[in-house]
């Protein structure tokens, strides 16, 4: 089963999350963890192993630390890992610093699951992003 890890300090994300993916939840596909800070989200990625981790969907103001403080750890620690942001902040300054740091991807709030679907999809099965359905 592939793995996201989605860190956000808001309390509804990971119900919306949960419910947009529920179908997909249920059929085994994903399994969603939830990390409430970049703190939160180290402890839980250093903690194991996780090769069945595909993705990781990280917000970038969160207290402690942000999710371009976060992103850099990530990429130090282990640059494999593939890292999207998600801010309500969608500036040109706030793509820059995204795309500098190594994020994959940058979406604005409010998150579009359309959107997230299709990156899921993309980073699920790597070697058909090029097909068509």
């Amino acid at each position: 089963m592939k793995q996201i890890l989605v860190v956000d300090d808001e309390s509804d994300v990971q119900e919306l999350f949960e419910q947009q993916f529920e179908e997909e939840i249920e059929k085994g596909m994903y399994k969603f963890s939830f990390a409430h800070s970049a703190v939160e989200a180290l402890t839980y990625l250093r903690s194991q192993a996780q090769s069945d981790l595909i993705l990781i969907f990280a917000d970038i103001n969160m207290p402690d630390m942000t999710g371009f403080e976060l992103l850099k750890v990530i990429k130090k620690e282990m640059p494999d890992r593939k890292v999207v942001i998600v801010t309500a902040y969608d500036d040109a300054t706030n793509r820059q610093q995204a795309k500098m740091y190594g994020a994959e991807g940058f979406l604005a709030k409010p998150i579009s699951f359309l959107s997230i679907k299709d990156i899921v999809k993309q980073y699920s099965n790597p070697n058909e992003n090029h097909k068509k359905d």
